[in-house]
């Protein structure tokens, strides 16, 4: 078996064994292994990229998760942030990265104090988001930061 597949395999299973004790953690290896769809958007009169949700995805919407990554804050209140899979410099929006590497985090309690680069774990309710093209396709809500 190639390494790649054995690797991307064993985090599969590592994500499904973790879902399985109820600790719900996801990584950004299964947030990532997702399908697209062109569909033709009127608002942008041109065709774009729609996620197709794996089984495993559309079983955590509504769920409460956990995931850890690169903090991007966006908000001068701190009520929202982004979370990356990797830092800044080689994030969605500045780097070699696809949409499905970042996610919104709204925050349950306001937070100022995060930088950017910040390499935190987050818990809140998984929402997915296949059709809002103003919204990433994965969004954290009423989350809060673990510390461990």
């Amino acid at each position: 078996m190639p390494v790649l597949k054995y690797i991307m395999i064993t985090g599969l299973l590592l994500s499904l064994s973790g879902i399985a004790r109820g600790q719900q953690y996801i990584t950004w290896e299964t947030l990532q292994s997702l399908d697209f769809q062109e569909k033709y958007v009127e608002e942008v009169q041109g065709n774009m990229l729609f996620p197709k949700f794996t089984s495993l995805l559309r079983s955590l919407n509504g769920k409460t998760v956990e995931v850890k990554g690169f903090v991007i804050p966006i908000d001068k209140e701190g009520k929202s942030i982004v979370l990356s899979a990797n830092p800044y410099a080689s994030c969605f929006f500045c780097g070699k990265a696809g949409p499905a590497s970042v996610m919104t985090v709204k925050l349950k309690a306001p937070n100022k104090k995060y930088r950017t680069d910040n390499y935190r774990l987050f818990r809140g309710t998984l929402r997915l988001n296949a059709t809002n093209i103003r919204e990433f396709y994965y969004i954290l809500e009423n989350a809060e930061e673990v510390r461990k």
